[in-house]
């Protein structure tokens, strides 16, 4: 059963990682929004657009690999203090497939959340009609910025 504390817990959750995620002018750039946010797990949608393509015509590995990240970190950030924020401390990326679709999904989801150190499942799906396919496999570390938010501008 769920309470009003954990509904108000939730929202906040829900506002703070909204309001940081708007905040990265990367995202912005890449159009990527957020389609799912949830304690320990976030999705993140980049829709196909030329510029973001490599050589080849697939989504160039530094769009992957930044929904990756930013997925995982969000991921992590969801089951963080409220007076905190977070960084990524390091992260692996295996390009298993071309990155082609109508858009790409990243999934982060946390595997372990310590007090300082968080570590995440990275997954990037590449999605046509519907039909997803695994184009990359990672892994991540955060670190949790106790006492220290965003920058605001």
């Amino acid at each position: 059963m769920r309470t009003a504390t954990s509904d108000a817990a939730r929202e906040t959750m829900l506002r703070r990682v909204r309001e940081s995620f708007a905040r990265q002018g990367l995202m912005r750039h890449l159009g990527a929004e957020l389609s799912l946010v949830q304690p320990g797990e976030v999705r993140i949608r980049v829709p196909f657009r030329e510029e973001l393509t490599q050589q080849h015509g697939f989504f160039h590995a530094g769009a992957t690999s930044a929904i990756a990240d930013t997925a995982g970190g969000y991921a992590g950030f969801t089951l963080f203090p409220e007076n905190s924020s977070v960084l990524t401390v390091e992260f692996k990326i295996n390009l298993l497939a071309p990155a082609q679709g109508d858009y790409l999904e990243a999934v982060g989801k946390v595997v372990r959340s310590g007090r300082t150190l968080t570590v995440c499942q990275l997954e990037v799906y590449g999605v046509s009609d519907g039909e997803r396919t695994l184009v990359a496999l990672g892994q991540q570390t955060l670190i949790c910025m106790h006492g220290k938010l965003d920058r605001r501008d």
